[in-house]
């Protein structure tokens, strides 16, 4: 009876801090900025993974999962300019990213585990970041707003070489996913 009592506090603590960094996750989400000299400013800059990476660190990588889950929906309600596409997206490169670092981290919690979690977490999500545009959110993006032609015409713009649109997520999103 007492395991019980003691379970009850520590998951309710962990729930109240999950939905809190959500909540933080999703302002942070909202505050994205373009860089319009390095990448098509279409895609933004935002921090708003900082709340899941600190979630998956402290309570472990579901949580860290579900902090992107739910920052991510709570963007669409409140601010969702993307028809929902760049919501699915920031979650899927977003879990990929606190996932593999909370898995990481979560077998040996020093500051060093830490750093090196995050590293290889960033790693995986600019990998991810490759497929989870090529396939998904670019076509999509391409049949709701004008075609393929006006996406990669964006990139062009930064670098006229480019003539194709795993030519521009590998040389311009990768490295800015990364980043």
């Amino acid at each position: 009876m007492e395991t019980k009592a003691k379970a009850r506090p520590i998951r309710l603590r962990a729930l109240v801090v999950t939905a809190m960094l959500s909540a933080v996750g999703c302002v942070l989400m909202m505050l994205d900025f373009p860089l319009p000299m390095l990448i098509p400013s279409f895609v933004k800059m935002d921090v708003s993974e900082l709340p899941a990476l600190l979630a998956a660190f402290s309570l472990g990588p579901v949580s860290g999962v579900v902090v992107c889950l739910m920052k991510n929906i709570l963007a669409a309600i409140f601010h969702g300019s993307t028809l929902g596409i760049g919501e699915v997206c920031n979650f899927l490169m977003g879990a990929v990213f606190t996932g593999v670092a909370g898995l990481i981290y979560k077998h040996s919690k020093t500051r060093k585990m830490a750093v090196i979690a995050a590293l290889v977490g960033a790693v995986a999500m600019a990998v991810a970041s490759v497929p989870v545009n090529f396939f998904f959110s670019y076509p999509v993006y391409a049949a709701a707003f004008g075609g393929m032609e006006a996406i990669i015409g964006a990139y062009q713009a930064i670098n006229p070489n480019m003539t194709s649109l795993l030519g521009c997520l590998i040389v311009f999103n990768m490295p800015f996913t990364l980043a």
